[in-house]
Order: C-alpha cells, then sequence, then structure tokens
C-alpha cells in the first residue's frame, strides 16, 4: 500500500445515517477473494437500476462527483457485517479518505488495514462539509501528520486516530508487512530452536 501523509481530493457528499457493508457492497458480489474489482459494484443498488442502467438519482452518478477521493457520510457509516470488501470496494472505486461523525468499530479497523483514512468529526463540522460538497465542486486537503482537514477557505478541523494507526497509514503498512519488518528476528528464532 502507499503511504497517506498529506492528501488533497474532490468530495462526495453521500448525506445518509446509518449505511451498511450491504450496501456499500452487496453480498451477491463477494465471491472474489483478491481485493481488486470492487469498485463497479459500490453502492450498486442505489448507482443502478434494476436493468443495470444508472440511476441518475443517485449523486455518484453525476458527472460533477466523477473522481471524488473524499467520501463524507452520516452517522455510524459502515454499520451491519464485517465484510472486508466494503473497503475494498470503497478503495477500488477511489476514495482514499471518509470523514463521519461516526463509524462501525470493525469497519473502522478494515478501512485502516486497507490503507483508507477514516476520519472522525463532529457533527456540526460533518453538516458543513456536507452543505459544501452538495453545492459545488468542493475540495479538501487532508494532513495525517498535523491530524487537520481543511478546505483553504476558512473551513480547519482537527482528528483524533491511534498512534499505531497513524504509522501503519503514513508508512503504507499492513499487518503483513509489519509482521515481515520482524523477519531477521523471526530467522534468528527458528535457528534458536
Amino acid at each position: 500500500m502507499s503511504g497517506i501523509r498529506q492528501f488533497q481530493g474532490k468530495v462526495f457528499p453521500l448525506n445518509r445515517e446509518n449505511v451498511d457493508t450491504d450496501q456499500i457492497i452487496p453480498k451477491q458480489f463477494l465471491k472474489k477473494i483478491d481485493r481488486q474489482g470492487f469498485g463497479q459494484y459500490l453502492f450498486y443498488h442505489w448507482r443502478f437500476n434494476d436493468d443495470g442502467s444508472p440511476n441518475n438519482n443517485f449523486s455518484l452518478n453525476d458527472e460533477k462527483y466523477q473522481g471524488a477521493t473524499i467520501l463524507v457520510g452520516g452517522d455510524n457509516f459502515g454499520c451491519g457485517s464485517s465484510r472486508e470488501h466494503a473497503p475494498w470496494s470503497l478503495l477500488d472505486y477511489g476514495f482514499q479518505v471518509i470523514i463521519a461523525p461516526s463509524f462501525a468499530d470493525i469497519f473502522y479497523n478494515n478501512c485502516v488495514k486497507n490503507g483508507i483514512l477514516p476520519i472522525r468529526l463532529g457533527q456540526t463540522e460533518v453538516e458543513v462539509l456536507l452543505e459544501k460538497a452538495s453545492n459545488s465542486n468542493f475540495d479538501l486537503a487532508v494532513d495525517l501528520e498535523e491530524q487537520t482537514v481543511s478546505d483553504g477557505h476558512g473551513f480547519k478541523s482537527s482528528f483524533d486516530i491511534d498512534p499505531y494507526w497513524k504509522q501503519m497509514l503514513m508508512n503504507g503498512w499492513d499487518e503483513i508487512s509489519i509482521t515481515l519488518s520482524y523477519e531477521d528476528k523471526i530467522k534468528q528464532y527458528e535457528l534458536l530452536r
């Protein structure tokens, strides 16, 4: 994974609470076990009509949100089952950062483990971001080192993140790469046995 230190991107507002993992990636698309190819199924039942044509009433299909890399959502984002495919589909679609007032714990952890930065901001701050992104093309700058989110036009907020998760994201590590960083010590131990 590539690390995240400073990031700037277009915002997609998803003003819905309790977005669960089945809405993020429906169960019928969970047959693959590799991480690629899930972006096409992201929010499938919202993005597409029954005949497979794009649903023009779902804002992610609006051209102004094409190329969005930051998703701002409502409270309890990622609730429901613990499927890791949900962050895989968000990342494969292009989202690198997700901002919400709260996240389901397992979803939050799965995001970090897969290279997505989940940011908790207060309800009022999220509402400001949702409104700004709904009214025009809107970019945000995220500084993970400083733990800030800003728009360059007066909005700036700080966020908390566990230092361990922060280091993982900044360095582009997953848990396997952390284990492999101890490969020399593991080999030394095995030689002693």
